[in-house]
């Protein structure tokens, strides 16, 4: 449903908003919870505008805002955004568009120099995880990955038969879940080589990245109630980037019969800004599947998700490598591909965790899966583009290679949105370095 907060030609008085490039335009706004650098302060939320954060908290206080948009602005404003997601979509809606008014360059003087005072220098803010995560999902949904990878596992029959048919996922370890920007151990587990006749025990030498996204929950459900899928898309409030490392000498030896364990809970990365679906609503796109395929159960299936469930989110994955970092060098960008490749829809992805009845809570996040594309420059993980170990990835800004990820090394998501006729959007980035496993 787009509206005037939609509006390309819509400029905002906080002029680095109109920079070129600039992720955060009047037309975003995206949600994050942060703190002042250097100051003894808790977290508070926040909405990004240019190079700014604009304080929600501050905000609430200046009595500029009334009547709803008031209310959502002080739910808005706590240490985390579980309460505000579970609003609901309409408080989500009256927030959005009062900030937009107050941050349009139609906004009067006296206006603007009271929502200065509420400003912080993103440089100056220090981002926190956006929400308490309480439960995480992670689904596998990119045929592409899905075909890729099961090349190297299982060569003669790489599709599980299942994939076509629903959403697959495996509920993931909250606890590990972490900000951009934190670095990590590499993890120690069991592997076992080809060949073997036991398996051995030590760090994790097929270290691997995961081109994802997350969406989170709104209004929390009752047990036993289902989600259904036409009304899905209004239980989610917005997404972000995420990278869900994985450990794939460990995953490819444990995960039979039960699935993933130590290859992926040691960490999952995620981007502090969520970009909410109201501002992603320009960047919708048809969901079809291909003639030959399995038309989607009833369940599964509706119109309107039919008609724009699909996202046109462009990502890309940069690799920074400690020689990078010597050099003074950003890394080398080593994939990139489009979100609107995945096999399954979010909304399709909520409506399947719930059918049996599970019920979900406010700030639940949930992933998307590693995105991949249909060609080879497109794969989401490096198993995919080093084929399982056995190609080099090459990093040519400094001439070093790698088929695996080495310690040191800093992997850097970043996303976006942009076409003919809408304003560009950005998610910020998500990136994460690799320490040294601990002894």
């Amino acid at each position: 449903m787009l509206d005037f907060t939609h509006d390309p030609q819509a400029r905002s008085w906080v002029a680095a908003a109109q920079a070129a490039g600039c992720d955060f335009p009047l037309q975003n706004l995206p949600h994050g919870v942060f703190a002042r650098i250097g100051r003894h302060e808790p977290p508070r939320g926040g909405v990004a505008i240019g190079d700014q954060v604009l304080d929600l908290a501050r905000l609430a206080a200046t009595g500029v805002l009334q009547g709803e948009p008031q209310v959502a602005c002080e739910v808005a404003a706590r240490e985390t955004l579980n309460a505000y997601m579970g609003l609901g979509l309409p408080a989500w809606r009256s927030l959005r568009r009062a900030l937009f008014r107050l941050l349009s360059d139609q906004a009067d003087a006296a206006t603007q120099e009271r929502l200065k005072a509420c400003l912080v220098p993103l440089a100056q803010a220090e981002m926190k995880l956006p929400v308490e995560v309480r439960n995480y999902t992670d689904f596998y949904t990119s045929v592409h990955h899905a075909t890729n990878v099961g090349k190297v596992v299982r060569p003669d029959d790489p599709l599980t038969p299942n994939f076509k048919w629903l959403p697959i996922a495996y509920h993931g370890r909250a606890s590990s879940v972490v900000a951009s920007g934190t670095a990590y151990h590499r993890p120690r587990g069991q592997a076992m080589a080809p060949g073997a006749a036991a398996p051995v025990y030590g760090p994790c030498r097929r270290l691997d990245f995961e081109l994802e996204m997350g969406f989170f929950v709104g209004p929390d459900t009752v047990l036993g109630q289902p989600i259904p899928l036409a009304e899905a898309a209004d239980h989610i409030f917005g997404m972000c980037l995420l990278n869900d490392w994985s450990a794939r000498d460990h995953q490819f030896w444990e995960m039979n019969p039960l699935g993933p364990f130590l290859g992926k809970n040691f960490c999952t990365s995620i981007s502090p800004w969520v970009v909410t679906m109201e501002a992603l609503a320009p960047f919708r796109v048809p969901f079809a599947r291909p003639a030959g395929d399995p038309q989607p159960l009833a369940y599964l299936d509706d119109a309107s998700d039919r008609a724009q469930g699909s996202l046109d989110i462009q990502l890309e994955v940069r690799l920074q490598s400690h020689k990078h970092r010597a050099q003074g060098r950003d890394g080398d960008r080593i994939t990139a591909t489009s979100f609107r490749h995945q096999y399954w829809t979010v909304a399709q992805m909520l409506a399947q965790h719930t059918v049996g009845g599970c019920n979900v809570c406010s700030g639940d996040l949930m992933g998307t899966g590693t995105i991949s594309g249909p060609t080879a420059g497109e794969a989401g993980a490096i198993v995919e583009l080093s084929v399982g170990g056995t190609r080099d990835v090459p990093l040519p800004s400094t001439g070093e290679v790698r088929r695996f990820l080495e310690d040191g090394d800093c992997v850097i998501l970043q996303g976006w949105c942009e076409k003919p006729g809408a304003a560009r959007i950005g998610f910020g980035e998500c990136r994460g370095t690799i320490l040294p496993a601990l002894d």
